[in-house]
């Protein structure tokens, strides 16, 4: 508990010192509550001695009085947290955990899925972190009050704080064994709905292959066997749920028959009246409500912990450090020395001894078949992971002197598979340079060969793409996210062969938008088809994660070795036929 305490301070962030003043005014609401019910002692008392004491009566009904406008006070005030500030460390958190993302290594993030990270950044900050106040002093009443009561009691009647205390040690060990059990059951319960989450990601963008594929309802395998996992690992965190509070209640009534028959016993003996006996029973009552909550609050703090451990986990991802002094880039050349370089959790190296300068204001071309390592040397460059040995260098910098901010300043990126947000074309654009006006993102379209189709659109440049701008054609998305590289203006320019999956009028138009874009800067293209890559500077031909050769077109031809292979390959499967 005391662990989960830990993360709940800081997951609180900038707003734990208000979390602990809810906390602390929770503990004295509470001491003051366990004072009022213990006064029931003197007060039944007082009302049973013959005479009665009126005097004595109304100095306790006065004291109680006061105490209950106390504790009421100190409860309105501890829910300031609870109705307020846990929004403010709700807002505090996401904006924590997308901050954490954007420092993340592409590494570390890609090898998370989507639906386990939207379970982190909406249903564990939602869930968890908005109850954290309330769920906090609910758990400190729970244990705060029963403890006052006893210590209350022990000047009262010691043998009655020991009635009253009889069953509380034995609540301890049967809390923690069902902690553990609903701990890691609940802990399923979690993983196993971030699979699902990721799962209905997949199957939703997926639904056109599906129904191509006839994969659709009950044979879509990957989604109802993570969907009967969940239903299974489910029933048995509810099955498990059960069992605290079957164990806890009876444990309630055991305790209130022993306090109950002590009682009997003393007064038989002459030692206690009964109008004591029945305050006793009646501060039982109130004893055991809390151990009959803890068995709910048992699940409710274990799903907390759970969801902090995912929030935890996710910041606890460090960044790629930054060597210092912090370097600045004034030029644009491109340098790998024996860079060698593994994916986590890979035995096999992906590159091995890798070594080549790129000029600047250069265009190179990364040829070789699929696996080779291009997709991995492009995002060596914008830094998608440290390397393992090696170096990389833009502009005579090590890429690990640089911070992200200062790196990505520099480069731009074309995908062969574009993605477009949910947004207008223009606000898609403009992500290039947040600071554009309409006129340079006008301006950058024109260049990008798309200001044409643009401007056929009912609404223009006000047009929303959709989700992954499903609203518009391969080619349109293409010449959008090349706009976008244009209006941000880098000195580096990845392509991963943006044009490879296109028709040959939508071909046309997006090479004469990457003319526009790669005019005066370093180029790094990752080539499939050779044809588009004839008249670049130098070409780098990988196998096997090596450089087996290093040219221009000509040079490499004359060879007569893996690129003329590759080449002859190509021009051979031009002329494939489908036959009748």
């Amino acid at each position: 508990m005391l662990k989960t305490y830990r993360r709940v301070f800081s997951v609180a962030g900038s707003y734990e010192p208000q979390l602990k003043i809810a906390l602390l005014l929770s503990v004295i609401a509470s001491i003051v509550q366990g004072i009022i019910f213990a006064l029931f002692f003197p007060l039944l008392s007082a009302l049973m001695t013959s005479p009665i004491q009126p005097q004595t009566v109304w100095i306790l009904l006065g004291m109680m009085g006061v105490l209950v406008l106390v504790e009421g006070m100190l409860r309105w005030k501890e829910l300031d947290f609870a109705w307020d500030t846990s929004n403010d460390v709700a807002h505090e958190t996401r904006l924590r955990l997308g901050e954490q993302l954007r420092r993340i290594p592409l590494e570390e993030l890609n090898r998370r899925r989507s639906g386990d990270l939207n379970v982190v950044l909406s249903g564990n900050v939602s869930e968890i972190v908005l109850w954290i106040g309330s769920l906090c002093t609910l758990i400190i009443q729970t244990i705060v009050v029963p403890i006052t009561i006893i210590l209350v009691t022990l000047f009262i009647d010691w043998r009655l704080a020991i009635a009253l205390l009889v069953s509380f040690p034995f609540a301890i060990p049967i809390y923690r064994y069902f902690r553990t059990l609903m701990g890691k059951a609940l802990r399923d319960v979690t993983a196993v709905d971030a699979e699902v989450a990721s799962r209905v990601v997949e199957y939703t963008q997926g639904l056109p292959v599906l129904r191509a594929t006839q994969q659709v309802g009950q044979q879509a395998q990957r989604l109802q066997e993570a969907l009967s996992v969940q239903r299974s690992v489910q029933s048995t965190a509810q099955q498990l749920s059960n069992l605290p509070a079957i164990a806890l209640s009876t444990l309630v009534e055991v305790g209130i028959f022993l306090v109950l028959a002590l009682g009997t016993f003393l007064i038989v003996q002459g030692t206690l009246t009964v109008p004591t006996l029945f305050a006793l029973l009646v501060i039982a009552l109130r004893f055991s409500e809390p151990l009959a909550q803890l068995t709910g609050l048992l699940s409710v703090f274990d799903l907390m912990e759970s969801g902090l451990e995912r929030i935890e986990a996710v910041m606890n991802i460090a960044p790629l450090p930054v060597s210092p002094p912090a370097a600045h880039l004034t030029h644009s050349d491109i340098t790998f020395e024996q860079v060698s370089f593994r994916y986590a959790d890979q035995i096999e190296w992906t590159l091995q001894d890798v070594s080549f300068q790129l000029p600047e204001r250069t265009l190179t071309a990364l040829v070789g078949t699929s696996g080779s390592g291009k997709t991995t040397i492009a995002r060596l460059i914008s830094r998608y992971a440290d390397v393992q040995r090696g170096t990389i260098k833009l502009g005579g910098v090590d890429v690990r002197s640089l911070t992200p901010e200062e790196l990505l300043q520099h480069i731009s990126v074309v995908f062969q598979d574009v993605y477009l947000f949910d947004d207008t074309i223009r606000n898609n654009i403009r992500f290039g340079r947040s600071t554009a006006s309409d006129a340079d993102v006008e301006a950058a379209s024109r260049a990008a060969n798309c200001h044409e189709f643009i401007s056929r659109l009912p609404h223009g440049y006000e047009t929303t793409v959709g989700e992954i701008g499903g609203a518009l054609s391969g080619g349109e998305r293409q010449r959008i996210s090349i706009a976008r590289a244009i209006l941000k203006d880098a000195s580096i320019v990845l392509l991963d062969e943006p044009t490879s999956a296109l028709d040959t009028e939508s071909e046309v138009a997006v090479q004469r938008a990457l003319d526009q874009l790669v005019s005066n800067k370093t180029v790094v293209v990752i080539a499939h088809r050779l044809s588009t890559v004839v008249g670049a500077d130098r070409i780098l031909v990988l196998d096997q994660g090596q450089i087996v050769e290093q040219g221009t077109h000509a040079e490499l031809m004359e060879k007569g070795d893996r690129y003329s292979s590759l080449w002859q390959a190509q021009q051979q499967s031009r002329q494939w036929r489908i036959a009748a």
